[in-house]
């Protein structure tokens, strides 16, 4: 991560950024003075690097249990007349919605930005989703960088737009700028002094009596846009063709524009205040144009509030053809509201609307560059780590089940314990929707004895999980009395996005001492019964699964053993090899059991000897293999 870079106080000078630290780096040259989020990718780095420059620039930053409470936090500060911004991504936003759409009536003070990271092609996320639909909802105006340079534009000109109108602004960013990297151009840093201040006779209170404020705060908003620099046309003047892009779609247009040849003759309009649209600017250019198409990910968000404003002023617009998600024409490999755009699929979108030749590439799309990939490189699942606790958790889980013989059902959640859906986390899981959904969904089955349901309850969650949205939940589970087992797969870190900490970690955002929550006593308060154990005792765990699984009412497992990746840092991993003289290969009644069944992926099947060996340099030293392996061939050695 460039923090020299992001902390540099040389206006003017061009340094590279990522998308999120672009964000990061308008953030402080806005002045914000609060920052809080729940990590998720892709914009799990923005908080990072602020938590590592809160001092530097007085900065306060956290890591919040759930998006809710960071959006609120972010709001109390806004209040108090400081600039603020949450992170969240998509799912995130959900999460956040209920206060989000609260806040909108109140009002604000202090420039608030909701930085919200869409995921077009679901790169890190069990879905995709168009955060821009909410923010409409919420009534809250949305900015989209479409490059690198801009998100740190856009951010900064985000929380000047929100003390203007006294709203909440949505900066949304997708994906590829996020992780993209790019020159930014660096501007005057604020002074660090901040003064918060909220009087007795201020009040912030949600209420439909400010709704025509509020619907007025919009139109200023739109207003304010018409000149905003990050909406422009380029091309000829009175183009009878124009693309309308926004995000980085506005790259892909362009340069699909460029290869076609068609630059004398179709203009690109950017826009990048989707919401709320600025209507004068586009009746400018539709008023002269006859076919008009759309760029954009996910939705056809831009497109249905253009062919709005277009059917609002016919009279002046007149018949023009429109082309985009809802006809069809503008589409990726599997349809027009599934995956990404890239420079490829616009220029043959365009190159059919516009009916103009066009020789793709040798490699004309994504699907043949991973053929050709696949072709000469193997084949590699998604697996979690090696010597990852969650791993040897699954196995007791699924053995235990096998040995209870009632068909338990195992529902699971969102992290790196989502991979018991696939193979290398052995089938375990039966459902996944959203954070903490899994504990909800359980204490409805675990409620439905009546109607002759007589399967165990499994529901299985991480740490963090637990702590962003479950105690609600085993809260019901408790009132109600459900008949569930909850197992909390502890390895104290949110791992997925980057081991960020979290309110078992007992370290704040910026790595100084916090307060810890302790998961058992929080438990015990709730009068559910908790047993903690070490997944890697394999054959304990798995007795203490089955012992559970005869149990009744609501109780709790806690599965603790740190995250592997976490654990052998700073220290000499453990060694763990095979012994050949050992092992029986394929006279083993478990022949292949280390690499096809177990799915360590440091445990090889090397068929050129017919025995297993262990890839070192990838192993972490777990040795739960060893505890598994009939033929004990597995040695480990530990460190002193």
């Amino acid at each position: 991560m460039s923090i020299y870079a992001v902390a540099l106080d040389q206006p003017g000078r061009a340094v590279v950024l990522t998308g999120n630290e672009a964000v990061a780096r308008g953030a402080i040259e806005a002045g914000v003075a609060f920052a809080a989020c729940y990590p998720g990718s892709p914009t799990a780095e923005v908080l990072p690097t602020l938590a590592q420059l809160g001092d530097r620039f007085n900065i306060y930053t956290e890591f919040s249990t759930n998006e809710k409470v960071a959006i609120e936090g972010a709001a109390a500060a806004s209040f108090a007349g400081l600039r603020s911004l949450t992170i969240c991504k998509a799912d995130g936003f959900n999460v956040a919605l209920d206060f989000a759409t609260a806040v909108c009536l109140s009002g604000t003070k202090g420039g608030m930005v909701i930085m919200v990271g869409d995921d077009p092609n679901a790169h890190s996320s069990v879905k995709e989703e168009d955060s821009r639909f909410l923010a409409r909802t919420a009534n809250l105006p949305v900015l989209e960088p479409a490059t690198v340079a801009e998100a740190k534009e856009v951010t900064r000109a985000a929380f000047e737009l929100s003390e203007k109108i006294m709203l909440p602004v949505v900066v949304r960013c997708t994906t590829r700028i996020c992780h993209a990297s790019g020159d930014v151009k660096l501007g005057p840093l604020p002074p660090v002094e901040k003064q918060a201040a909220l009087s007795r006779d201020q009040r912030y209170v949600t209420s439909t009596l400010f709704a025509q404020f509020m619907k007025g705060k919009v139109k200023t908003a739109a207003a304010l846009a018409e000149d905003s620099p990050f909406n422009y046309y380029t091309g000829p003047d009175n183009a009878e063709r124009i693309v309308i892009a926004c995000g980085p779609s506005c790259a892909y247009a362009l340069e699909a524009i460029e290869i076609l040849g068609l630059g004398d003759s179709v203009g690109l309009l950017k826009i990048s205040t989707t919401w709320p649209l600025p209507e004068n600017l586009l009746l400018k250019h539709l008023k002269g144009a006859r076919e008009v198409v759309f760029a954009e990910e996910v939705d056809s968000f831009l497109e249905d509030g253009v062919m709005t404003i277009a059917a609002k002023h016919w009279d002046e617009v007149g018949p023009v053809k429109f082309y985009g998600k809802n006809t069809g024409h503008m589409a990726g490999p599997r349809g027009a509201f599934v995956g990404e755009l890239d420079p490829d699929t616009v220029t043959s979108c365009l190159s059919k609307i516009f009916s103009v030749p066009y020789d793709p590439p040798a490699l004309p799309n994504a699907r043949e560059a991973r053929e050709l990939v696949n072709y000469s490189m193997p084949s590699r699942e998604l697996a979690l780590c090696a010597g990852c606790p969650h791993r040897a958790s699954f196995w007791a889980i699924k053995m235990a089940v096998e040995l209870d013989g009632r068909n338990a059902i195992v529902l699971g959640d969102i992290g790196c314990y989502t991979l018991g859906l696939m193979r290398t986390g052995y089938n375990i899981l039966q459902s996944v929707h959203c954070m903490g959904a899994g504990v909800g969904i359980a204490c409805g089955l675990g409620k439905l004895d009546r109607f002759n349901f007589r399967q165990p309850v499994i529901t299985v969650v991480g740490d963090s999980t637990f702590f962003h949205a479950v105690p609600q939940a085993l809260i019901n589970a408790r009132y109600n009395q459900s008949d569930i087992l909850c197992v909390i797969l502890d390895n104290e870190t949110t791992a997925m996005t980057g081991h960020q900490p979290h309110p078992g970690r007992g370290v704040s955002a910026s790595g100084q001492p916090a307060g810890k929550v302790e998961i058992e006593p929080l438990l015990a308060g709730m009068g559910i019964p908790v047993t903690v154990h070490d997944p890697y005792d394999v054959e304990g765990t798995v007795g203490v699964i089955h012992r559970l699984l005869r149990e009744s009412g609501p109780r709790a497992l806690v599965l603790r053993r740190a995250c592997a990746l976490v654990a052998v840092k700073g220290r000499k991993k453990d060694r763990v090899y095979v012994n050949q003289e050992k092992c029986i290969g394929d006279d083993c009644g478990c022949a292949r059991f280390c690499s096809r069944v177990f799915a360590c992926p440091a445990n090889i099947w090397d068929s050129r000897l017919g025995k297993a060996r262990i890839d070192e340099a990838v192993c972490n030293g777990c040795g739960v293999c060893a505890s598994l392996c009939p033929q004990r061939a597995i040695i480990v050695e530990r460190t002193v």
